[in-house]
């Protein structure tokens, strides 16, 4: 397959795919590189992981956001993609990419926020200067949001369902009580990306979308680097006048009414209470963002 085969599968894939592409091609790169030419095995790394003294950090602030994308080994990076690509699906029946984006990476932020504030607040981490690598904050957002959006949808888990609030009390207890006896700067930033997930999901309930000002801020990143359209030279055209006037889309106003109100139904009522036919017109509008 060709360059342009490749660019062309990559475009199909939704953004939690791209970011798991992104996030392994990483891992390989920064593995690769360091032992073909015998190079310092964090030579790369070191420019991008998240340090927890605040000296550091204001040397190189794009690592608050930049640490997410580095893995410190094979087991790392597999469990943290396959459970982002698991709850990602579920992301996707409700909701389009650009709040996927608001909720991982502003989990992927507030784990950063937690683990520094961490080690230069509690006496536990005192004299020690720690280095944060990985996407668990990010997907730990994506995963407390959705089961504190969806509380008591129930998912399969191998013999028998579960509702989603029950996983997302069980991963976080499990964070508190690895703390002492692990790695206690993830299991921060676990944390940390987990209160973000809940939070968000809660005030969505509620009507308020805490991301919103983070968005139009990517937005208006994103405008930067958007080439400007030059203007055609003016020129004499003669074409014939269209005499009906643009009609409106009454089909996609239809469709986006039918998805507030399932969305106004789940919030209220919990997922479970759709029918089989709101829950594949969500899945299929889903598809369609």
């Amino acid at each position: 397959m060709g360059n342009g085969g490749l660019r062309y599968q990559y475009s199909r894939l939704n953004i939690a795919e791209k970011l798991i592409v992104i996030t392994v091609s990483v891992f390989i790169v920064n593995g690769l590189l360091p032992f073909l030419f015998r190079w310092d095995p964090i030579v790369i790394e070191q420019w991008f992981r998240l340090p927890s003294n605040l000296g550091d950090f204001l040397g190189k602030p794009w690592s608050l956001v930049t640490y997410a994308f580095f893995h410190g080994g094979f087991g790392h990076i597999f469990w943290n993609m396959l459970i982002l690509y698991f709850f990602a699906r579920i992301f996707f029946n409700l909701f389009d990419s650009k709040r996927f984006i608001n909720v991982y990476f502003l989990g992927i932020i507030a784990g950063g926020l937690l683990f520094m504030a961490g080690y230069n607040v509690f006496p536990a981490f005192f004299k020690q200067n720690a280095v944060l690598i990985g996407a668990s904050a990010g997907v730990r957002a994506i995963m407390i949001f959705i089961c504190a959006y969806l509380p008591n949808q129930e998912v399969r888990l191998i013999f028998f369902n579960v509702k989603l609030w029950y996983i997302g009390v069980f991963v976080i207890v499990m964070d508190l009580i690895q703390m002492p006896i692990g790695n206690a700067g993830g299991q921060l930033a676990h944390l940390g990306g987990a209160l973000l997930g809940y939070v968000y999901a809660r005030q969505l309930v509620q009507g308020n979308d805490i991301g919103s000002g983070f968005s139009k801020f990517l937005d208006s990143m994103a405008g930067l680097f958007q080439k400007k359209e030059k203007k055609a030279p003016m020129k004499t055209v003669y074409r014939k006048e269209n005499t009906k006037a643009a009609q409106p889309d009454y089909g996609k106003e239809a469709n986006q009414r039918k998805i507030d109100a399932i969305l106004d139904k789940i919030s209220k009522s919990g997922y479970e209470s759709l029918s089989k036919a709101e829950k594949d017109f969500l899945f299929k509008a889903g598809k369609e963002d």
